[in-house]
This record gives C-alpha cells, sequence and structure tokens, in this order.
C-alpha cells in the first residue's frame, strides 16, 4: 500500500508539473511614450518636421520627425532662459522661416517675446532682451503673413479674462505697432463658459479670401478644453464665430483639447496638431495629437472641420 501511495503522488507531481510547464508565458504590452508638449506646433522645413511646445522650465524643446509618428528629442533646448528677458513659464512657442532666418514667436513669464535662430534647432536668441509688450502681460503670440506681404500677431490679453487681439508688426517681425492693436474675439458662447473666461491659442490661415482663426476655451485644466473657430474678410475688421463650436472636444478618450496650430504636411495634407491630459484624471504631463483638417460647403460658405480620428506621436 505504501508503494501504491508512493507512485501515485510521483503521478500527481508530474500532471501537476506538466500543466505549469504547459501554462503561457504572461507578458507586458510595451509602455508607449508620448510626446511630452502642451500648446504644440509643428513646422515643416527641408523635408523633416520639428516640434515645438510647452514642458521646459529652463525654456523650450524641440523634436524631430521624418514621418508625424515617431519623433527624436533633440538633445539641447532650442531657447534657453539666458537667451531671453524671462526666467520662467516658457509657454506656447511658434517657429517660422522667413527671409532666411527662424523666427520664433513664445510666452516668458506671462509676457510675449520673439527671437531669432540661424537653424530651426536653435539656439533662439533676443539681441535686444525684453518682451514684445513690455506694459502688459500677455501670451499665445503667433504670427500670420497676408498676401500682400504684411505682417500681423494675435495674441491673448488679459483685460477681460482671456481674449485674442491683433496688430500689425514693424519689418523686423519682432516688434508691434502699438498704435494698431485690435480686438478680435472673446468669451461669448455657451460652450466656453465652463470655467473660467478664456478664449485663448489663436492660429490663423487663409483660404478663398477668407481668414479662419482656429482658438481654444475655457480654462486649459478643464476636461472641457475644446477647439472653436471664427473668420472674417477683413483681418482688422470683426471676427464671426461658428455657431456650432466647438469643432473638437473630448474626441475619443481625450480630454482637456485644445491650444492647435495648422500645418500642411509632405503630401499637402492640412493637418492640425494640439494637446489633451495625460489622462481622465491627471492633467500633466500633456501630450502631442495630430488630426485632419477639411472643409464642408454649406450654403456657399466653407465649414471648416477637425476629424475626431486622431494619430497618437509616440517617441523613438
Amino acid at each position: 500500500m505504501k508503494r501504491y501511495n508512493l507512485l501515485l503522488l510521483c503521478i500527481i507531481s508530474l500532471v501537476v508539473s506538466g500543466c505549469q510547464n504547459n501554462q503561457p508565458t504572461i507578458t507586458e504590452e510595451p509602455k508607449i511614450s508620448l510626446v511630452p508638449l502642451g500648446d504644440p506646433f509643428i513646422m515643416l522645413y527641408d523635408n523633416t518636421y520639428y516640434a515645438y511646445g510647452t514642458n521646459a522650465e529652463e525654456g523650450i524643446e524641440v523634436y524631430t520627425s521624418n514621418d508625424l509618428n515617431k519623433w527624436k528629442k533633440e538633445a539641447k533646448l532650442a531657447l534657453h532662459k539666458n537667451d531671453t528677458w524671462a526666467s520662467r513659464w516658457f509657454w506656447a512657442p511658434e517657429v517660422y522661416y522667413v527671409n532666411g532666418k527662424f523666427y520664433m514667436y513664445f510666452s516668458g513669464d506671462e509676457h510675449i517675446g520673439a527671437a531669432v535662430s540661424d537653424s530651426p534647432l536653435g539656439p533662439f536668441k533676443q539681441e535686444d532682451k525684453k518682451p514684445m509688450l513690455d506694459s502688459e502681460k500677455a501670451i499665445d503670440n503667433s504670427l500670420f503673413i497676408d498676401d500682400d506681404g504684411k505682417a500681423y500677431l494675435f495674441f491673448d490679453r488679459f483685460n477681460d479674462g482671456l481674449n485674442i487681439w491683433v496688430a500689425e508688426l514693424n519689418d523686423d517681425l519682432l516688434s508691434i505697432k502699438a498704435e494698431t492693436m485690435h480686438p478680435c474675439i472673446h468669451v461669448s458662447q455657451a460652450w466656453e463658459e465652463v470655467w473660467p473666461r478664456v478664449n485663448e491659442g489663436p492660429f490663423v490661415i487663409k483660404r478663398n479670401g477668407l481668414y479662419y482663426m482656429t482658438y481654444s476655451a475655457n480654462s486649459y485644466e478643464s476636461p472641457f478644453y475644446g477647439i472653436g473657430y471664427a473668420t472674417t474678410d477683413n483681418i482688422m475688421g470683426e471676427w464671426t464665430k461658428y455657431s456650432e463650436n466647438p469643432i473638437l472636444q473630448k474626441p475619443g478618450n481625450l480630454v482637456g483639447v485644445g491650444h492647435s496650430a495648422t500645418f500642411t504636411d509632405k503630401e499637402g495634407n492640412l493637418r492640425i496638431v494640439f494637446h489633451a491630459h495625460h489622462d481622465t484624471t491627471h492633467i500633466h504631463p500633456r501630450a502631442m495629437y495630430i488630426s485632419d483638417v477639411y472643409f464642408q460647403n454649406e450654403n456657399g460658405i466653407d465649414r471648416m472641420r477637425i476629424n475626431s480620428q486622431y494619430s497618437v506621436p509616440t517617441l523613438k
């Protein structure tokens, strides 16, 4: 009997061991590293994409990509605080190539500024280390050059919550003609009144003689941060908001979607880059996302649309 029990125990042990060996191997899903930029901006130059945004404490980071999907963080800051008047809060950069130079428009210490470089990687520097508006706070400055070559700067002022203004630039593209400052839009639609009074992050394109301004409303901290647009046929005139705004808010699983900028990709398609919260319960670190922009004709008017299906850029 003892010999039988011993044999039975051996058989059971072998069966159990065999079952354990046949268990499927569980492997963890690879972690995806998102591009950690708030207020993102993408420029295509010389067949390379450059992305800039809000993230670094000491200035402005730059990332590069060949395909908009995989991005490399460059080792050095494109803009370092030592090359500006500001010491903190480096936000919302945009970079443009004009007349052989690269111009960066950015916010620092809640003032707007501009810096110049010979390379899209930087270093961007201010020869005269001061903000574009000494006398007041302003953020989110964005360049627009019209068909006639006249340059305009759109930006947010703090004189009615946050609202969007425009001014002409001098020929140096670094200074504002203060006497031309003109209001564009302020909080005026129900969807914008979640929390608090914010119209910010302007970006302007021109299509068939009509100017389209995308902007963001509600606090960037709100899950209801979203994107709307307004139009005009006179850049210094009255802007009219689209009655069915927002055109992007909470797409898919994203919340806190906004501060966008459009760009044209290598295939000639109009795209839009924007940020969203880290997840539904954490704002930071925000991440960069990309979608398509298209237009639908309604009663003879081209209405701007943003595809709610977005791509998720990742780090190499």
